[in-house]
């Protein structure tokens, strides 16, 4: 495979491939043009008396030329906590991971409650990421869950959603309003489904917890928010957005409000589909994730979700973490883990299984979410953005996670073998990353 680097603007001929696009369902071997920043025509007589004279041609192998995965739970420690990560290193991990598009959670410091922090987040980004970075808002001031930040004000100046990151929204005349709100506008509330007061424990609550004497947390504190938000988006026709869930009862709520015709979505995280509360071991901090690990049983149900469509998006739910913070007693360990160097694999190895055909499981991490946000990205067709991943579905490696270009290193995944890896990722035409850099 060719792993010469290119420069932005270039014409590009990206030749034996085999195109996957998931939301036409194209799965062919084929070539593909990019010019400049978007993608000007592809299929599988494409070059069939060579490519263009002018286009630096990529020779792909016969591996997987694919969109760029679009991930919209992503935090960053830019600003207030650049130690953990920052717009350029946690950009560099998305890069590697396939991901051209990443959407940020505003749980920062300031977290994005107002339009000046918005616009400081777009700058730094515009000036140090490599891919494609936007940002979602806050649904109350300071994520205190007491009053409702500006949305509207926030939506202009650029916010694609509004949460209150890792926090619930407790007070349900809050999450009214803000839902109705929202309504007005159009704009999409996703929310951290866990009840504050039953969510005090630090893992899944069940027998291993009982062995390990930790505290736990019950399936019932995701299932009963899950259930009050679908009555409140009943009462406010709201656009709704479960952002991560994590158990069976969660997914099962969720399934009957669809079908009831409510506009709800949700996602999981792509280390909740792969790993169950046993990575919790012997008391394994980079396994404490917030919502916890969950049952095997509870695991299987989430693929099931997966491949029903209950569940609509995978995230790499993305949450740096320090040495300091992970390496203490498990009680105290702070919950997260880094995972967009890994979410392509850990999604990979679904469609290995058998639990998740390939093309399914690829639209929950690129044409689904970009749809969700209304981004144009996630696809691969004439006038869509160039942003691409080529990828080697059934190479083999190990997680070594002092490689990741990622600041922070707390990944579940460590020491895990995985297969799959990307061989180079496209945004705007441009590559921002190969596999040998």
């Amino acid at each position: 495979m060719t792993t010469q680097p290119l420069r932005a603007g270039e014409r590009v001929a990206y030749v034996n491939a085999r195109l996957l696009d998931p939301d036409s369902g194209l799965d062919a071997p084929g070539a593909l043009l990019t010019d400049g920043g978007i993608i000007a025509d592809l299929g599988p007589r494409l070059f069939q008396d060579g490519p263009p004279a002018d286009a630096t041609v990529i020779d792909c192998d016969g591996q997987y030329l694919a969109p760029g995965l679009v991930d919209i739970r992503v935090s960053l420690g830019e600003p207030g906590a650049e130690h953990k990560e920052t717009f350029a290193s946690g950009s560099a991990a998305a890069a590697a991971g396939g991901v051209t598009t990443m959407v940020c959670t505003p749980d920062t410091d300031p977290p994005v409650d107002d339009v000046s922090v918005l616009e400081f987040m777009t700058r730094r980004a515009h000036e140090s990421a490599v891919v494609n970075v936007l940002t979602m808002a806050t649904i109350t001031k300071g994520m205190g869950g007491a009053e409702m930040s500006e949305m509207g004000l926030l939506a202009a100046a650029g916010a694609v959603g509004f949460t209150d990151g890792y926090r619930s929204v407790a007070n349900a005349q809050v999450m009214r309003r803000a839902l109705s709100y929202a309504t007005t506008f159009g704009l999409l509330i996703c929310h951290h489904t866990e009840v504050p007061e039953l969510a005090t424990g630090v893992m899944n609550e069940g027998e291993l917890a009982t062995r390990l004497g930790l505290a736990g947390i019950s399936a019932q504190a995701e299932a009963i928010i899950v259930e009050r938000d679908m009555r409140l988006v009943e009462l406010t026709g709201g656009r709704y957005h479960a952002a991560g869930l994590s158990t069976a009862a969660g997914v099962e709520v969720i399934r009957a409000a669809k079908r009831r015709g409510l506009a709800v979505t949700c996602a999981v995280s792509a280390a909740h589909v792969a790993l169950n509360e046993n990575e919790v071991g012997s008391y394994r901090t980079f396994a404490k994730l917030t919502p916890p690990l969950r049952t095997e049983d509870d695991r299987k149900s989430l693929i099931a979700g997966l491949r029903d469509g209950t569940i609509d998006v995978v995230t790499s739910a993305h949450t740096p973490e320090d040495p300091e913070a992970k390496r203490v007693p498990f009680a105290q360990a702070a919950p997260g883990a880094v995972g967009l160097e890994t979410l392509l694999a850990a999604c990979l190895q679904q469609a290995h299984n058998g639990g998740v055909p390939l093309r399914d499981i690829l639209r929950a991490v690129t044409v689904t979410p970009a749809r969700l946000l209304g981004l144009p990205a996630g696809r691969i067709a004439k006038g869509a953005p160039a942003d691409l991943v080529l990828f080697d579905a059934g190479a083999p490696w190990k997680v070594d996670a002092e490689r990741f270009h990622s600041k922070a290193k707390n990944s579940p995944f460590d020491g895990h073998l995985m297969q799959g890896r990307v061989l180079r990722t496209v945004v705007g035409g441009h590559s921002v990353f190969t596999a040998n850099t």
